[in-house]
């Protein structure tokens, strides 16, 4: 039996004040896996840094942490990956038990969910809006996680090579729970403590900003995964209309025989024409979307299962 490869993944951006001691955790935690730093175009010495504690350190030009991501998932193979953020946030002693876990259970994904040991290290406006947004995943897609946007995860290989990431910033960890949640892979929760943020470390996360397009992501999964309920929900919402615009002048045919109203008539038909049109737009499109959902399977299905000596 050999041991897996594993590579632990930090995306940044001017972390130079957390990065050395993010780095020295996990070195110590996993003694030995592979430590890599992927910059995200830092002002500071975040790379000097990084490199001067024994990280493998690259580059990605394209802003965002998605980008970051995206481009860490492409260029490293190991057998599991540990991703977390680059400022000493996230409890590096718990990778061993978190990647234990992975491996003994054959799991692809375990979400380490943030327990906050200081006040300052998990916003009271960022704690409620996790909760609304996890609250939210779970009605659209019939399950969730209860910290979908905690940064600290282990993934199986072939989650990590079937992921097709296109999120761009803060968003990617909602794309990433919902890739899993759709193809229903074997994940789990372990809870780990989460530390403030070390003096000279600034959050580069925007309560408003971000969360907007956060939920702008659900929406968008839930259009694409979603279709049928989505466009019939929209034609359910035509139609109620249509119908209500339409009882007045059924009355007034029954009692006249006449339809004296013809712009509302014209209209209630055109809303009528176009509740059909998004009802049989989400009768092809979830067609589409289960054969699509099929090959992302087949796809995921062409890695073996995570565990020691696969």
């Amino acid at each position: 039996m050999t041991e897996p490869r594993i590579a632990v993944l930090l995306p940044c951006y001017n972390e130079e004040a957390a990065i050395a001691q993010t780095v020295a955790g996990f070195r110590a935690a996993l003694p030995g896996a592979t430590i890599y730093v992927y910059d995200n175009n830092s002002r500071d010495r975040t790379m000097e840094i990084a490199r001067g504690a024994g990280a493998v350190v690259r580059c990605e030009r394209l802003q965002g942490k998605g980008a970051v991501v995206r481009r860490m998932f492409a260029d490293i193979d190991a057998d599991v990956y540990v991703m977390a953020d680059g400022d000493a946030t996230y409890d590096a002693a718990s990778a061993p038990r978190l990647v234990a876990s992975l491996l003994d259970e054959q799991l692809d994904m375990i979400v380490g969910s943030r327990i906050g040991e200081a006040a300052a290290a998990y916003r009271r406006g960022h704690r409620l809006g996790n909760a609304l947004l996890t609250g939210m995943l779970a009605r659209l897609f019939g399950r969730s996680f209860t910290d979908i946007l905690s940064g600290y995860r282990v993934f199986s290989r072939r989650f990590v090579k079937s992921f097709p990431s296109l999120s761009a910033g803060f968003e990617i960890e909602t794309e990433i729970s919902v890739h899993a949640l759709e193809l229903k892979m074997p994940c789990a929760e372990i809870e780990t403590p989460y530390f403030a943020r070390p003096e000279g470390s600034t959050s580069k996360l925007s309560t408003w900003r971000d969360g907007w397009r956060i939920l702008r992501t659900i929406a968008t999964l839930y259009r694409i995964e979603r279709p049928l309920w989505f466009f019939g929900a929209v034609g359910l919402l035509l139609m109620a209309l249509a119908v209500v615009l339409a009882i007045p002048l059924g009355v007034t045919y029954a009692q006249t025989g006449l339809v004296p109203r013809f712009p509302t008539a014209i209209l209630v038909t055109g809303l009528t024409i176009l509740a059909a049109l998004n009802l049989f737009a989400g009768l092809i499109l979830d067609t589409v979307v289960r054969g699509r959902r099929e090959v992302r399977r087949l796809a995921y299905l062409t890695y073996p299962a995570p565990g020691r000596g696969a």
